[in-house]
């Protein structure tokens, strides 16, 4: 069985390429709403980091 193996840009979601191969101005913003979604993604990330850290700091120590 032959698998197609994609080079170039990587893991992008299939969306970035619905239709015709984006233009390079269309490309480019999909990317930076991409990279902004991500980051978002991230932030709320380390946001539940730290509320895990912080309420493991305010509760009581168990010793074993």
């Amino acid at each position: 069985m032959h698998h197609r193996h994609h080079h170039g840009l990587g893991h992008l979601p299939r969306m970035f390429f619905r239709g015709g191969f984006p233009s390079r101005a269309e490309l480019i913003e999909r990317l930076e709403g991409f990279q902004r979604d991500l980051e978002q993604q991230l932030a709320d990330v380390a946001d539940v980091l730290a509320h895990l850290r912080d309420s493991a700091d305010e509760a009581p120590q168990q010793q074993a």
